[in-house]
């Protein structure tokens, strides 16, 4: 039997993985009980009326874009080296072998958006594209992005989000 690699995400606590093909992942929010405004990244305490006791919610899979650019520097990376996705790469940098995973450090330029979600929050994140897929109030879905490997072998995945409709790019397998 092929074992299949386990997917976990760069940093715990802010999206899902769907263990399904076609479920699509979603992020980590709260809501606040007493006035019911929701956030992304989750928190205890809401910002709106200062009430403890935020609960977890999942927001998306979808919203629109409020603004977007494009950026034309690398993703995680310095020009000259592959992303690495292992659990240290925050101390250690981008030193070492680079990982083996489809579009690794392909990422030299990519879209950014703030994307404004049903619920209510407005979140940041990078965009699945070419610089002229993209307009403001196009809308987009949550996808996962896989970064590399880490020391024992799982995939390292961020979050994205992408056109809705837009075809996966040839050789790159979208599981989200």
């Amino acid at each position: 039997m092929v074992r299949r690699p386990v997917r976990r995400p760069i940093e715990d606590g802010y999206f899902t993985i769907p263990d399904e093909p076609g479920e699509a992942p979603r992020l980590l929010g709260s809501r606040c009980p007493a006035c019911g405004e929701h956030f992304f990244p989750r928190r205890v305490v809401c910002a709106r009326c200062l009430a403890e006791g935020c609960v977890d919610v999942l927001l998306g899979p979808r919203g629109h874009i409020y603004t977007w650019t494009y950026v034309h520097v690398p993703l995680f990376a310095k020009r000259d080296r592959k992303v690495r996705g292992d659990a240290d790469w925050r101390t250690r940098g981008p030193s070492g072998p680079a990982p083996e995973a489809p579009g690794a450090g392909s990422m030299s330029s990519y879209g950014v958006a703030q994307v404004d979600l049903p619920e209510g929050p407005r979140v940041q994140g990078i965009l699945l594209g070419e610089s002229d897929d993209f307009r403001i109030g196009m809308e987009v879905e949550l996808d996962l992005e896989t970064l590399g490997q880490d020391a024992q072998g799982n995939e390292v995945v961020i979050f994205r989000f992408r056109p809705v409709g837009f075809a996966t790019p040839a050789g790159r397998e979208n599981r989200a």
